[in-house]
């Protein structure tokens, strides 16, 4: 077989609703939780033509579950990077906090210097192309392309390619909307710290932000926030505009409401057509536990 060559799924109806993770282990003779996992892993599974990673993923009658056994042949072994998608031309990862997406010097920590040594030891004749990013303090998905081509298609047709784009963050307070959407112009003052305008000051980037409110205690709320234009700081700064700023950011939060101990915004969600072979590809993780957590308390 090819190298970076997929084998046949078998592919199955759905009949009743159930889970991701039951459905797979059923499917499969009854195989256990973890090989289960183990599949859903390596991106042995597509849910009506897109992969699916996630093993909570509903179902519901008349879906079509595509099973292979596929497994990457070398694990990425990282408590800061996990590799969720790998083929011969990108590789969606899940980055943890306390990382740069891209550092300024090629040979500082980041998730493209874990990549590349990843590469290298799994003997890839290839580098990660950075296509987009997240803070340093941000968790979530990232894709990077493993080839110029793909990252030339990536970075020039982003908008078009990018189908859904999705954040959860704990914020401050108690939503005053269940739903709705933050847009003005950002620009970076001189210290660097981005601004939000009403009109554009001259230089200025637009950027649209929709929300919605998922949970509350009164004291905080989880947001699920679905970016129509992606600028750098733009959430948190939107967030900040509606009053509402994220937990934990020493940026734009408010001071000393750091309920998680960590800047709390995590990128859950993300969905682009492939940029060589068109396929679309669907990518999802939970929302972190902290999260949760913060508002039971």
């Amino acid at each position: 077989m090819p190298k970076n060559s997929r084998p046949q799924a078998i592919m199955f109806t759905v009949r009743e609703a159930t889970t991701l993770l039951s459905f797979i282990m059923q499917a499969q003779s009854g195989i256990s939780r973890n090989k289960a996992k183990a599949i859903l892993a390596g991106s042995g599974v597509t849910v009506n033509g897109k992969i699916q990673t996630r093993h909570d993923y509903a179902l519901t009658p008349g879906m079509k579950v595509g099973i292979s056994k596929h497994k990457p042949a070398q694990q990425l072994n990282n408590k800061f990077v996990k590799i969720v998608y790998e083929d011969a031309y990108i590789v969606v990862v899940e980055k943890n906090v306390g990382i740069l997406s891209m550092a300024a010097n090629h040979h500082a920590f980041s998730v493209k210097s874990v990549l590349d040594e990843y590469f290298r030891r799994s003997k890839q004749a290839c580098t990660a192309h950075v296509v987009h990013r997240l803070d340093r303090d941000t968790s979530g998905l990232l894709v990077y392309a493993k080839t110029i081509q793909a990252e030339q298609t990536l970075e020039h047709n982003w908008r078009e390619i990018v189908t859904d784009r999705r954040y959860m963050a704990l914020v401050s307070g108690r939503m005053e909307q269940q739903a709705g959407k933050v847009q003005s112009w950002l620009k970076d003052n001189k210290a660097y710290i981005t601004q939000s305008y009403r009109e554009d000051p001259g230089g200025g980037k637009w950027a649209v932000t929709h929300f919605r409110t998922m949970k509350t205690d009164g004291k905080h709320s989880l947001v699920e926030l679905k970016l129509e234009t992606g600028r750098k700081n733009q959430i948190r700064v939107h967030l900040k505009d509606l009053g509402h700023p994220v937990c934990g950011d020493i940026k734009y939060g408010l001071q000393g409401d750091d309920p998680v101990g960590r800047l709390a915004l995590h990128a859950f969600r993300l969905n682009f057509y492939h940029p060589v072979t068109g396929q679309p590809l669907h990518f999802e993780t939970t929302v972190p536990k902290v999260f949760l957590k913060a508002l039971e308390k």
